[in-house]
């Protein structure tokens, strides 16, 4: 499915990676070892964990590549003042769009196809995950390489490949987010850990 977007879409396609997941990563590793022209943007909240961070960093050494990061639009600081403290603590779903829904349409305007690592066995709202589909919000073709791959896949995967991922997963963390609202999490839930509290187990950028 990688060769079919790079074929189709040369470089106007784009590979969406959290730098949390493991999934997000094997899609990385296959575009670079397949010298695909597929671009990489990352969506920074500036809320993130430093092992994310510093997973990012050796992931451009390591593959000698350049990751478009995309910030939002205003700072933390301007939020707080716009919305009152800890955004994130109080409306999540709020917080999500502006640091995260926002900047992705920003990311995705100059592409024509966006590819993404969700899997249909992550949540049941991903379940139906289909692996192209068209998708109205940002008018372009979305690509879903990994739906059908189980947890298990992906971590053979990482680990025939020796592909780098977010060291936290070895710490209990099946899901990585902003640091404010992602825990370790008990039990099989991978989305478990994230918006505590909260009826929420979506950011929204796949919504």
């Amino acid at each position: 499915m990688l060769d079919w977007t790079a074929a189709h879409f040369r470089d106007q396609a784009v590979l969406t990676c959290s730098f949390g997941g493991a999934a997000g990563m094997v899609l990385l590793d296959m575009v670079v070892r397949g010298d695909l022209p597929i671009a990489v943007v990352f969506l920074d909240t500036n809320l993130l964990f430093a092992e994310t961070y510093a997973l990012i960093e050796a992931a451009e050494r390591r593959y000698g590549i350049h990751i478009d990061r995309h910030q939002p639009a205003i700072s933390l600081a301007e939020q707080e003042q716009r919305e009152g403290p800890d955004l994130y603590a109080r409306e999540p779903d709020r917080c999500c769009a502006i640091r995260k829904v926002a900047p992705l349409a920003v990311a995705l305007q100059p592409y024509a196809a966006w590819l993404s690592g969700i899997r249909r066995d992550q949540t049941s709202q991903r379940a139906a995950t289909p692996l192209l589909q068209w998708n109205e919000r940002h008018a372009l073709l979305k690509i879903s390489p990994l739906a059908d791959w189980s947890e298990a896949e992906v971590w053979r995967y990482i680990h025939r490949h020796n592909v780098p991922y977010n060291p936290l997963l070895d710490q209990g963390y099946p899901s990585i987010g902003c640091a404010p609202c992602t825990k370790p999490a008990n039990g099989d839930d991978v989305r478990g850990g994230r918006w505590n509290g909260f009826d929420k187990v979506e950011c929204g950028i796949h919504l």
